[in-house]
């Protein structure tokens, strides 16, 4: 096996709504939110749950535990709802939010996000992976070289395997 078989990047991005989890953060939650009693979901002012998709804690976990960093893109008007979500949602018993090495949510071009993850990391745009529900984000491939993954039904280990695969094929074109 060529090294490229065995390398992963040294980044991996997730937008947050429909990504990481079932809503539009801005919309479809209504504050103040809190930890759900019961479930590691939050509980919105109205009692509505919510929570990651399935894989989503395991991946994240998975992520760090192999060293790579994790970040956040996130265009959200609601930011400060964004991060709440990601302090009371737990992966292993440890708050999500702690998990990130780099939170870019605010409103804005997903290029915007992208170059402030490049300067705080230092970490070239090949060497990141970018999980997305909306096709206009994959800008990032084409302007700046970030491998983008079209997001259907949030993050689960079937599409993380295949982006990690994909990345691969995108890094070997990019190294070519």
């Amino acid at each position: 096996m060529g090294k490229s078989e065995h390398s992963f990047p040294k980044i991996v991005v997730f937008d947050l709504d429909y990504t990481l989890w079932p809503c539009w953060c801005d919309t479809h939650i209504s504050p103040p939110i809190s930890r759900s009693k019961t479930e590691n979901a939050i509980v919105d002012r109205y009692g509505s749950e919510m929570a990651f998709y399935n894989d989503v804690p395991a991946i994240i976990a998975h992520l760090k535990q192999s060293g790579i960093k994790v970040a956040a893109a996130s265009r959200t008007c609601a930011p400060d709802v964004a991060k709440k979500m990601l302090s009371l949602l737990h992966i292993g018993g440890t708050r999500a939010i702690d998990y990130f090495d780099v939170l870019e949510i605010y409103p804005g071009s997903k290029i915007t996000h992208f170059n402030f993850i490049q300067k705080q990391t230092g970490i070239e745009y090949r060497d990141m992976l970018f999980f997305d529900d909306e096709t206009r984000n994959k800008e990032v491939e084409h302007r700046l070289g970030v491998k983008f993954m079209f997001v259907t039904e949030g993050v689960t280990w079937k599409l993380y395997h295949q982006a990690i695969e994909d990345w691969r094929g995108h890094k070997q074109q990019c190294n070519a």
